[in-house]
């Protein structure tokens, strides 16, 4: 009988050999030990960051926000920009899209910002080194951490296995909602003069929560139609969605209808 060891190195050899070969070279890509490891450490940075902040004061880094969240929402312009314009040059289906494995000039351009959402799940790893270091330990939830530790791994495996088709979708709505959500984060970070201008974070939860139920409806139908898209990954996409909705519409619940209900 194989030992477990030997069972994750025929999966991890598995894991090599079956992935996209276009996009095997790319950074991060080829086997999933270095984002293992980013994981590990994500974990390590906040178990040992909040330790050491414990008796220290906040730290001021607002100039840091500032070019950080405004970089992100030019990153997340650009994503929107190549998800948009490059299914619609390819003629993508909202209903079934397959992957387009080919090196052509529109397959690599999907395949390409892909991975740039991928690795920009990545950069925002650094909205909890934020946290720990301005002491928000109140944001350090477990709703917070969950989504960011996973969505690297979630799009760690779409870019390895299916660079493209049904994923366009996700991306789309995902970029489309980090605009509008890094221009709050970006404009709140500019001083406490912001704040009568940010009236509207409820409705940003709202928009997330209209995003997750989106890709749940469209993976959703995937699953139960004939399209060439791998359904276990339809499976796990359907499953994290519905996993994102009960999270987020707890967290709206808690924020915003009992904060309400206690002001009374």
């Amino acid at each position: 009988m194989e030992s477990a060891w030997q069972r994750v190195e025929s999966m991890h050899h598995w894991i090599l050999e079956n992935g996209d070969k276009r996009t095997d070279p790319w950074l991060l890509i080829y086997s999933p030990v270095p984002i293992i490891c980013i994981f590990l450490c994500y974990l390590g940075i906040i178990w040992i960051g909040t330790k050491l902040m414990k008796h220290k004061e906040p730290m001021n880094i607002k100039a840091v926000l500032i070019v950080y969240n405004f970089a992100m929402v030019g990153l997340s312009i650009y994503m929107f920009h190549e998800f948009f314009v490059t299914s619609w040059l390819a003629n993508y289906s909202f209903l079934c899209q397959p992957v387009d494995y080919s090196p052509s000039p529109l397959g690599m351009r999907m395949a390409s910002v892909c991975w740039w959402f991928f690795f920009s799940k990545v950069i925002e790893l650094s909205d909890t080194v934020f946290f720990i270091l301005r002491k928000k330990n109140s944001q350090l939830t477990f709703l917070h951490v969950y989504h960011h530790g996973t969505m690297i791994f979630n799009w760690w495996a779409g870019v390895k296995f299916v660079a493209g088709g049904q994923s366009f979708f996700i991306g789309l709505l995902n970029t489309f909602v980090h605009i509008v959500m890094y221009s709050y984060y970006g404009l709140a970070a500019l001083g406490p003069h912001m704040q009568k201008y940010l009236w509207w974070k409820r409705y940003l939860t709202s928009l997330q929560l209209v995003q997750f139920v989106l890709m749940t409806i469209h993976t959703g139908y995937n699953l139960f139609t004939e399209c060439d898209f791998p359904d276990s990954m339809n499976a796990v996409v359907f499953a994290y969605c519905v996993s994102l909705i009960i999270l987020f519409s707890n967290f709206y619940f808690q924020s915003y209808i009992t904060r309400k209900s206690k002001k009374f």
